[in-house]
């Protein structure tokens, strides 16, 4: 019986994964196996839309979104930071799932089923597939209850593929590939991760079609009688109403799931964060980004995420070259400033190479210079009860133009995140003045985060004890409008 209730777990958490992962890809349907990612480079587009790397015209990453159908997508309709929750959340049910099953398998003697124990079932499981394919049903190996077709297959699925998509996924965590740059590139980086991970979901999808096959050649009745109640029954008639009726649960699941997701989106932000949230906040805290690539390593295109702002005021500064731009740094602290960008160069400036991971799924390697944040700390000294930097930009009325939906642009981070090393306001980029497009004069790098942390044409810095009246308290102008997560290392 914990081979049928971990079955039909699995058959419930990876649909669910498999739509919020689609969800996810959607945001940037596009697969590299570099991570310099230029435009018309992909080994695989999964969308009609095409953009150039040549400056012909202005646009931004956001324009590669796509929206999908919720019939596929969880939640769909371009919902990045609610498909993100979903499939975070789910993932650790099927990890604990997946966990119980290994356990039980060993603790019973099952493996014996699973795992080959000679180089043969290679070439018999090849023999098997000929039987197939000639139309004819093969027999079991004596004494187990699975061909070698079957037990070689389901060794690779439990025992190959399933721990391959969890290190492919961790492979993409900024905040494990900053602490340990070795590990990414052992799948040759992000997006060869990225592209591993795709695939093992298209082998799942596979694996699910032929299976499903297999039962239905095999005498569905009897077959769909054993996954439900376990082998020795007889009642076939139980048996296929049983499963066909958990069936019919699993998939009715999925519609309450995405009415809710696309009705209710802040519930389910606040909802499936209670799970989510606390694993990236352990995950950004325990890592320290540690990455320093080398000038080979930066790449020679790094896409532009939003449009830069129309704020007149901005405007007008930059056509001057920012010399009469001001950071105004105060809110709980005991020294406040306002800091010219020569006064910032002054404090004393780092650099280092160092990947950018994008929310939306893209990557770039470049070069930053700046001021780290903890230099500002010790210069402004917040008050005790400061816990949290907000990092304003100039209004950028052109961030979301497509979605019609406009504000000041904001974002937050603890103060310890605030500290780290690589946790920067950077005023050049790839040994050059930081480019309007990527932030000018200044903007936020923290490297063990997504890209969506690292505010841009940054105009002033307040520290509070909570972000929970700040804009719609979500932390952020992204987790307010979007319903990200504030927690941003995976």
């Amino acid at each position: 019986m914990w081979v049928v209730v971990t079955h039909w777990l699995n058959v419930l958490f990876m649909i669910m994964m498999a739509r919020s992962g689609i969800e996810i890809l959607s945001a940037f349907p596009k697969f590299y196996w570099r991570d310099d990612c230029p435009p018309g480079r992909e080994w695989l587009r999964l969308s009609k839309k095409v953009f150039s790397s040549e400056p012909r015209r202005p646009w931004s990453s956001l324009d590669e979104e796509e929206s999908w159908n919720p019939v596929i997508a969880l939640p769909g309709r371009k919902n990045l930071g609610l498909g993100r929750h979903w499939h975070f959340m789910t993932l650790q049910f099927w990890i604990a799932t997946g966990a119980v099953y290994v356990a039980m398998v060993f603790a019973t003697g099952y493996w014996h089923y699973l795992i080959p124990d000679h180089w043969s079932i290679i070439p018999d499981a090849i023999r098997q597939i000929g039987t197939y394919l000639h139309f004819e049903l093969g027999q079991p190996i004596a004494g187990q209850p699975f061909n070698p077709a079957q037990k070689l297959m389901y060794f690779t699925v439990i025992f190959v593929v399933s721990p391959l998509m969890i290190l492919a996924g961790a492979a993409m965590s900024p905040a494990v590939i900053g602490r340990f740059p070795w590990y990414g590139k052992l799948f040759g980086g992000k997006q060869g991760a990225r592209s591993v991970h795709f695939l093992g979901m298209c082998f799942f999808g596979m694996f699910v079609v032929v299976h499903v096959l297999m039962v239905i050649l095999h005498g569905l009745p009897s077959q769909l009688t054993r996954i439900v109640l376990g082998s020795g029954q007889k009642d076939t008639t139980l048996g296929l109403a049983l499963g066909l009726t958990i069936l019919f649960v699993i998939f009715a699941i999925q519609v309450p799931l995405s009415i809710v997701s696309l009705r209710r989106r802040r519930l389910v932000q606040h909802l499936t964060g209670l799970m989510v949230d606390p694993p990236q906040r352990v995950l950004s805290r325990s890592f320290s980004s540690r990455q320093q690539y080398t000038d080979a390593d930066i790449s020679p295109y790094h896409r532009v995420n939003g449009y830069p702002p129309t704020d007149p005021a901005y405007e007008e500064m930059a056509r001057h070259e920012f010399r009469d731009y001001r950071l105004d740094v105060g809110g709980l602290v005991k020294h406040p400033v306002s800091l010219s960008v020569a006064d910032l160069r002054a404090l004393g400036t780092v650099a280092y190479i160092a990947k950018h991971n994008c929310i939306q799924g893209w990557t770039s390697i470049g070069k930053w210079g700046g001021i780290p944040v903890s230099t500002i700390i010790d210069l402004v000294e917040p008050e005790d009860e400061a816990k949290v930097a907000v990092f304003y930009a100039f209004d950028d009325k052109g961030l979301t133009e497509a979605e019609g939906r406009y504000g000041h642009f904001y974002g937050s981070i603890p103060l310890w995140l605030a500290s780290k090393p690589q946790t920067i306001l950077a005023v050049d980029m790839n040994g050059g003045p930081l480019p309007i497009e990527h932030g000018a004069p200044v903007r936020l790098r923290c490297e063990s985060q997504l890209g969506f942390k690292m505010v841009k044409w940054v105009r002033g810095i307040e520290f509070v004890a909570d972000y929970s009246h700040v804009g719609m308290g979500q932390g952020g102008w992204r987790e307010d409008q979007q319903f990200y997560s504030n927690s941003a290392g995976i």
